[in-house]
């Protein structure tokens, strides 16, 4: 039994040592937290990149290109919302789930990553969307979305107004 206990412990540990270093990891990329009491925490990023992210999401932030800001996101649960500027040249955004790839130049899109499932939605502007696996991909545009789980088509559909206002709320929009 103490063994146990202990096991669950230091498990206890690392996963706190793991969300300090989550909640750290934005200053070192460019990014400023606000984050007022019981809402979605918002990163405000050098470039123009925001991301706000639903309580509780788990995710982390990448630098691809290695020039000290914010050029993707690694989101394994809930949800994000991102509003990224357009720029001229160089890499794409893009959010990367089990599921899905979503990569674009200035839009505001959501990913939602739960278990099995990606769901992608685009408030403004346009976002490639693919499997991690294959080359199949589709482009939604204002108002789009697409829900992928590990083997289906990726069908391109204008979403309701209803599963809209429940997501951005979950985002606090």
């Amino acid at each position: 039994m103490g063994v146990i206990v202990r096991a669950a412990c230091v498990a206890f540990a690392c996963w706190l040592f793991a969300v300090q270093m989550a909640a750290a990891q934005p200053a070192n990329m460019g990014c400023a937290t606000e984050s007022p009491a019981n809402a979605p925490q918002t990163l405000r990023c050098e470039g123009g990149v925001t991301i706000v992210a639903e309580n509780g999401a788990r995710f982390t932030l990448q630098d691809r290109d290695g020039n000290g800001r914010v050029d993707s996101a690694e989101l394994s649960s809930k949800a994000l919302l991102l509003e990224v500027p357009k720029k001229q040249g160089g890499n794409r955004f893009q959010v990367t789930t089990p599921q899905a790839i979503a990569a674009v130049r200035g839009t505001k899109w959501t990913v939602d990553a739960a278990e099995g499932k990606t769901s992608i939605f685009v408030v403004n502007g346009r976002v490639a969307v693919g499997r991690r696996t294959g080359s199949h991909s589709v482009t939604l545009g204002a108002g789009e979305g697409v829900d992928m789980d590990v083997m289906g088509p990726l069908t391109v559909k204008r979403w309701p107004a209803a599963r809209v206002a429940a997501l951005m709320a979950r985002l606090g929009q």
